[in-house]
This record gives structure tokens, C-alpha cells and sequence, in this order.
């Protein structure tokens, strides 16, 4: 059963906003055999003009889902969230469910889902997730460098993001480009 944990920024949350999420996101049960503990984590923000931004992560064993939607209307919102993180278990469903049919192990996830209206389900999607083509691939040297220049570096080649190799901790790193126009920095550590 998926537990959630609704917070909001510049809002408060109140009892029809949490049961409407709760209603809606969890729906995604139906897709799963088994579910436990699994915690979906919702935030809820708005801005000064009147526009609210929804995300939504749910950790899994082997999967995160996670969407983010911005819109004029929360409830509206919440919908095209519920719409995004379905397509994403479709769509993690399919490729998890070939692969363990393919070994023989039991699925993950539920074979078929009668309540899915098969209109959402488009003919270009089914062939876009069967499968998966790399149509590019490419090899390049991590320099030794700072976060800031490796901004630099993604700057002056145009990219949206850049794998460098850290300088003070010695692992790969990578900086991107934020939908805000800021900087976001992944840093890698062994397990």
C-alpha cells in the first residue's frame, strides 16, 4: 500500500487536497502485485501568480517514479501527474515484465490491467517502449577539473549537461543545466 507524505510550500494542505491526491495517485496500486511500504512523496508549491507546481517521487525496489507538473489549477495538476507516472509504469511494466518472462521469474508487476482505458494507450507508444535503440555512442577523457569549470566547459560546447572528473574527491561527477536556467552538480560514491 503506498503511504503518502504531502507537503506544501506557500500552501496549506487541507483534507480535500490530500484525498484528492491520495485518490488519484494512488490509483498506480492496481499496476503492482505487491507494493510494500512504498512512500510517495508529494510536493505542493505555488507561486505569486497564482500557478501551483506538483511533484510527485515514489521510490520502488528497482524503479523511482517521479513527474513534476506545473498549472493554473492544482486539481488539473494532479491529474497530468497521475497521467505522466502511469505511462512511466506502463512502460516500466512492459520491458520488466518481456525480461522476466524471458528467464521464467515470477512478474513484478501485474500482467494485465483491466481498468487502464485503452485510449490512453497510443499505437506510437507501444512501439517506442518495445524497444530500446541507441542510435549514438561516444567515447571521451574525464579531466581532472572544478565544478565551476566544468559549467564552463558545458557552456562553451553548448550541452545541457557535462561528466567531468572531480579534482578534491577524485570520482565522476556531473553538472546540468536546471529548467530554471541554474546548475544542478550528481556526484558519484562507491558502494
Amino acid at each position: 500500500m503506498i503511504r503518502f507524505e504531502i507537503h506544501g510550500d506557500n500552501l496549506t494542505i487541507t483534507d480535500a487536497i490530500r484525498n484528492y491526491i491520495e485518490e488519484k495517485i494512488g490509483k498506480l496500486e492496481r499496476y503492482f502485485n505487491n507494493v510494500p511500504n512504498a512512500v510517495a512523496h508529494v510536493k505542493v508549491k505555488t507561486y505569486s501568480n497564482s500557478t501551483t507546481k506538483v511533484e510527485v517521487t515514489i521510490p520502488l525496489k528497482d524503479v523511482t517514479l517521479r513527474a513534476e507538473e506545473r498549472h493554473d489549477d492544482l486539481y488539473a495538476g494532479v491529474d497530468l501527474i497521475t497521467n505522466k507516472l502511469e505511462r512511466q509504469v506502463r512502460k516500466y511494466k512492459t520491458r520488466v515484465n518481456r525480461k522476466h518472462r524471458d528467464r521464467g521469474d515470477q512478474e513484478v508487476f501485474v500482467a494485465e490491467v483491466q481498468e487502464a482505458p485503452p485510449e490512453e494507450i497510443s499505437g506510437a507508444e507501444e512501439n517506442n517502449d518495445n524497444d530500446i535503440e541507441i542510435i549514438r555512442s561516444k567515447q571521451f577523457s574525464l579531466k581532472p577539473m572544478d565544478s565551476e569549470e566544468a559549467v564552463l566547459q558545458m557552456n562553451l560546447l553548448g550541452h545541457d549537461f557535462f561528466i567531468f572528473t572531480d579534482r578534491e574527491t577524485d570520482g565522476t561527477s556531473i553538472v546540468y543545466r536546471r529548467k530554471d536556467g541554474k546548475y544542478g552538480l550528481i556526484e558519484t560514491t562507491e558502494q
